[in-house]
């Protein structure tokens, strides 16, 4: 069985170094060095929730992702990534704050060990999507690597056509494309696939729920508790025994 959490990551400084330590690694497997999303200042920022995938004891995790939202005193990634090529982008950002409030999904990763399995890919944007409601947001914003593009695309995110050339930008390398996207109903989720935005309110409606997830090596149990935790209350210490 996998434990899938969401916690708030300034109330968890050790499990935030895994989660670090981990992305770092698949990072560099593809020899990737520089990432915006790989800095750690977020860890010390209030508005920032770390969505992680665990073994049953939580001794071991198996990849996660991050919310950042905007308005703290770390700008978005996305503001850190593409600045340079489209200063347009902190006025988006603002503007978006300004309307309701907004963040930005990044710091997606998963380990070898469960690649296949779909914890990378559609499980993790789908939680993602899920607990939004729980966040003070009318928004929400993510920059994709060609390999997470059409998965964003099913779970409802749509192309930010009014920045670089056409949404997209050479980026971490320059013989990569990364497109930047916008969530524009994170509540509702009607621009998601049926299939997909089903299984996000399921989530959403039933926040502790376990189910069984198909991946293309097979089917996987997954405990899903996606109330964003505070320290007093989450099983999530258990990590520590690390």
């Amino acid at each position: 069985m996998l434990k899938v959490r969401v916690f708030k990551a300034i109330e968890y400084p050790e499990e935030c170094l895994q989660y670090i330590a981990g992305h770092r690694k698949v990072l560099e497997a593809y020899g990737v060095t520089k990432v915006t999303s790989a800095n750690v200042d977020w860890m010390y920022e209030p508005y920032t929730y770390i969505i992680t995938v665990s073994n049953d004891d939580y001794t071991k995790m198996y990849g996660g992702c991050r919310i950042q939202l905007a308005g703290g005193s770390v700008p978005l990634p996305i503001e850190s990534a593409i600045n340079t090529m489209d200063p347009r982008i902190f006025d988006i950002v603002k503007d978006l704050a300004a309307a309701g409030g907004t963040g930005e999904f990044c710091g997606l990763w998963n380990s070898r060990e469960v690649a296949g399995w779909g914890i990378g890919s559609i499980v993790l944007f789908r939680v993602v999507n899920a607990v939004l409601n729980q966040l003070p947001i009318t928004t929400f914003l993510g920059f994709c690597a060609q390999t997470t593009f059409r998965n964003s695309i099913r779970t409802g995110y749509q192309i930010m056509t009014n920045i670089g050339n056409q949404g997209t930008f050479y980026y971490p390398k320059e013989d990569l494309i990364a497109t930047a996207l916008v969530l524009k109903d994170p509540h509702e989720l009607k621009s998601a696939h049926p299939e997909d935005r089903e299984r996000m309110m399921s989530l959403r409606h039933n926040p502790v729920q376990t189910m069984i997830e198909k991946g293309p090596k097979g089917e996987m149990q997954v405990d899903y508790d996606l109330r964003i935790m505070s320290a007093a209350t989450s099983d999530l210490p258990l990590l520590r025994k690390l």
